[in-house]
């Protein structure tokens, strides 16, 4: 029999050593390794798996319903098109944002058509289960709940039920009697997960597991975890916001530049389908530092206001405050600026702040960014229904970006009555947009211009 021994285990990557380093070796994170006491299995994990021999993939046939409808279309969207057979879905989050939540309402969808489902929590009671299910006017007659942490009890009663579709709140508190380490811990979610995973794959049951998050907002265990799912969807926004984002950001069955928004009531999520005033309000001031852009994230056009305050540092090192946006590329942009434009920024406090907690990860953004820094700097306002979109290079040119033509027709859609836009992109322009004026530019410099008219 063998014996336990004490490994450290990073948890970023997974990888174990035999004595504590600061750094790990194989991701090169620090302070990420934690020590643990791993006891080898008596008996081999997971699932029979001697019976399978190859087949033809000609011959293999897919199943009836290749996807399950939840009910709830914003998440069958940003999964592409349902939940698909056989498949583990993984949903990260802050806590309290909305995860358990979405689950339980995408079960009772799928009971009320007739699909037999199973809630398995680990963080809760089954009588804090029901009145959560209570409040959220959620018929709980035809979804079947169980209180369980034992991850062999769970796959046991997975088995044993077979049902459509199941969830597993959440794999941090799921553990194995045989691994000496706490719940949580690395080599618990790592083992945990792969034996649910096994068992989705072998007995076509998509499972959905709620990870927690640590406080880099990546979902907490080893980074391995991502890559045993099928699809990875996290819950972005400020849990004090009243909106959330689902954004797929692996999906092995479906497009990841989908998002889903919700809005929390007290009934649960509700979906938004239209995202006219979401983020942007019509009723918008003159105000300094204040800019729209349209951006893209999946098939969807949404507009979103990206607002900056540039103030004198009185003392010490100014300040660099970035929400919403990538942080290195505003310091790029704030470079470009005090380079291309010559603004003085060296000795001012910048703070840019996407408003509604959503995140914009795409370069288009870069020009309203610009524009609205140089606004706040200036202390001039621009109209307030002016829209800009570009990506900015070092060079302080402004270069095209993708799907121009759907961007414009959403901010004309909107009663937005001036673009400024890259030039590079003119040939995807098809033609009047209602009543906006387009301004096509081909530099930082012919953007502040043409902002300021």
């Amino acid at each position: 029999m063998a014996k336990a021994r004490t490994v450290y285990t990073c948890q970023q990557c997974g990888a174990q050593q035999p004595k504590w380093l600061g750094r790990c070796p194989d991701c090169g994170e620090w302070d990420t390794l934690v020590e643990e006491t791993y006891a080898p299995p008596h008996k081999a994990s997971g699932l029979p798996l001697s019976d399978a021999q190859p087949q033809v993939l000609a011959t293999v046939r897919p199943p009836e319903q290749p996807r399950l409808q939840t009910g709830i279309g914003e998440l069958d969207r940003v999964l592409g098109g349902g939940i698909v057979a056989g498949s583990a879905v993984l949903f990260g989050g802050d806590p309290g944002i909305g995860k358990s939540t979405l689950l339980l309402q995408a079960c009772h969808g799928l009971s009320l058509q007739g699909l037999k489902t199973l809630y398995v929590t680990g963080e809760e009671s089954l009588t804090q289960l029901r009145l959560r299910a209570e409040r959220l006017g959620i018929q709980a007659n035809g979804l079947l709940a169980l209180a369980e942490t034992n991850a062999e009890a769970i796959v046991a009663q997975l088995q044993a039920t077979k049902p459509d579709f199941a969830v597993v709140d959440s794999i941090q508190m799921v553990y194995k009697p045989d691994i000496a380490s706490a719940p949580g811990s690395v080599s618990q979610v790592r083992d945990c997960a792969g034996d649910l995973v096994r068992l989705a794959k072998a007995a076509e049951i998509p499972i959905a597991l709620i990870g927690h998050v640590t406080k880099e907002g990546a979902i907490a265990g080893p980074r391995v975890l991502e890559h045993m799912v099928d699809t990875v969807l996290y819950f972005e926004g400020d849990r004090y916001q009243t909106y959330r984002l689902l954004r797929a950001v692996k999906n092995r069955f479906g497009p990841t530049d989908e998002i889903g928004v919700f809005e929390m009531r007290n009934t649960g999520l509700a979906e938004v389908t239209d995202l006219a005033d979401v983020f942007v309000s019509r009723q918008r001031r003159t105000v300094p530092g204040s800019v729209v852009v349209p951006v893209v994230e999946g098939t969807r056009a949404l507009l979103v206001e990206v607002q900056a305050l540039v103030s004198r540092a009185n003392f010490g090192t100014p300040e660099r405050k970035v929400s919403g946006l990538d942080r290195n590329r505003v310091a790029m942009l704030l470079a470009v600026l005090e380079k291309r434009a010559d603004l003085v920024l060296a000795d001012h406090d910048v703070f840019v702040n996407v408003v509604g907690g959503v995140k914009v990860v795409e370069p288009a953004a870069d020009l309203a960014a610009a524009i609205a820094v140089a606004s706040s700097f200036t202390d001039r306002a621009v109209r307030p229904d002016l829209a800009a979109l570009g990506e900015v290079g070092l060079a302080g040119e402004v270069r095209g970006v993708s799907q121009l033509d759907a961007r414009l027709r959403e901010a004309a859609r909107l009663g937005w009555q001036v673009a400024i836009a890259p030039r590079d992109s003119a040939r995807s322009l098809q033609g009047r947009y209602g009543g906006l004026d387009v301004r096509l530019v081909s530099t930082l410099a012919e953007a502040l211009e043409a902002a300021a008219t």
